[in-house]
C-alpha cells in the first residue's frame, strides 16, 4: 500500500502546527482527567453526562449509551445536537476518569471542569482544552 504526498506530511515528526481546515465551522474540544474519590457506576455515568449537557447547555438528543468492559471499565457517550461527550472509568491499576467533549458550539471549559470535579468529588483534576 502506498500513501500519498500529503500522508506522508501528516505523519512527518516535528510537523508544522496545526491547520485549520474549516475556519468557519465552530470546533471546541475539552478532555477532562481526574481521581474520583470513589469506583464510577453506570448509573453515575448516565446521570453525569446528563447534567453535563445542562451544564455547558447542549441540547441532548438521547439518553447516556454506556457499556462495561471486563478488562478495562466502564465507558458512556452522549449525543448532543452540537456533537457530544465521551467518559471513561477505570478502577484498576486505579481509580481514574477521563472525559472528552468535542461540541460545535462554544462552551466555557471552567464550567465543565468544575461541574465534572464536584460530580466525582475528585481531588485531582486536569483539563486541557483545544
Amino acid at each position: 500500500m502506498t500513501s500519498s504526498p500529503h500522508a506522508r506530511e501528516l505523519l512527518r515528526p516535528g510537523a508544522a502546527a496545526w491547520r485549520d481546515l474549516a475556519p468557519e465551522i465552530v470546533r471546541q474540544r475539552l478532555v477532562i482527567e481526574g481521581i474520583p474519590a470513589r469506583p464510577v457506576d453506570d448509573a453515575q455515568i448516565r446521570a453525569y453526562l446528563s447534567a453535563l449537557s445542562r451544564e455547558v447547555d447542549m441540547v441532548q438528543l438521547m439518553e447516556p449509551v454506556t457499556h462495561r468492559s471486563d478488562l478495562y471499565g466502564w465507558a458512556g457517550w452522549i449525543h448532543w445536537e452540537t456533537s457530544g461527550a465521551h467518559f471513561y472509568a477505570w478502577e484498576q491499576p486505579r481509580l481514574f476518569f477521563s472525559v472528552d467533549l468535542y461540541t460545535c458550539k462554544a462552551f466555557d471549559p471552567d464550567v465543565a471542569v468544575a461541574f465534572t470535579a464536584d460530580f466525582f468529588a475528585a481531588g485531582t483534576v486536569v483539563a486541557k482544552s483545544f
